[in-house]
């Protein structure tokens, strides 16, 4: 019983490390939930009070400290942020809800037959489940307007590729381990195609130029199949 409760106190402590002189990088504890996202957020909220912080940078459950300046007492800028995080509660945010149509399968949907084997399921399945869920953006990031989303049916995970496909069409939904998302680029990319949507993730022209936020809801639904 006492190991159990060390190793349930160890995980429990987040990673803080210093990135160069002016940043510092808050790692949440635990595997990756919405929760752990959702005190991230609660994390953002905290230190946007503070003066010396230049830039908040929120990624999947971590989020990267910039400040104006090097800090004189890093030590206790971690201090303050490994006291503060234990009693963080989930900050709800009420996003944005886009229903995306998707052409499933066919070229640009390569991989569908590829994740329905390592699945143990039909193309078809993948589909149904992959509409079946709400997906909620946690972070914006790797490439402008690409957004990271939780929610995918664990049944169709499927682990990203050890060879990239070199020229993936932007607007590919795709399946990345146990992450779905559209890619926002055309160009080298290792997560697995099972469709494509005709949106534009980003677009400078906008008056936001990333089409979503975090916290927005996506659904999926079929404007085609293609098997």
């Amino acid at each position: 019983m006492i190991t159990t409760c060390l190793a349930e106190a160890i995980s429990d402590v987040p990673t803080i490390s210093a990135i160069g002189t002016r940043a510092i990088l808050f790692e949440a504890p635990g595997e990756f939930s919405m929760a752990q996202q959702r005190r991230i957020w609660a994390l953002m909220q905290a230190c946007e009070a503070r003066a010396d912080i230049a830039e908040l940078v929120p990624g999947v459950t971590n989020l990267l400290l910039v400040f104006h300046e090097a800090p004189a007492q890093p030590e206790a800028i971690i201090a303050w942020l490994t006291e503060l995080w234990p009693d963080l509660p989930e900050l709800e945010v009420e996003g944005r809800l886009f229903e995306i149509a998707v052409r499933y399968g066919g070229p640009l949907g390569e991989d569908l037959h590829r994740v329905a084997e390592h699945a143990g399921l039909s193309p078809k399945e993948v589909i149904e489940r992959h509409q079946a869920s709400e997906f909620t953006v946690c972070t914006i990031g790797s490439a402008p307007g690409f957004a990271y989303l939780h929610g995918l049916d664990p049944s169709i995970a499927m682990p990203r590729k050890t060879v990239p496909s070199l020229q993936m069409q932007a607007g590919t939904v795709i399946i990345g381990g146990p992450q779905a998302g559209i890619s926002a680029i055309t160009g080298p990319n290792g997560w697995n195609s099972i469709g494509y949507a005709d949106v534009a993730l980003f677009d400078p022209a906008r008056h936001s130029p990333a089409l979503f936020q975090p916290a927005d809801r996506i659904r999926f639904y079929a404007e085609g199949i293609e098997l």
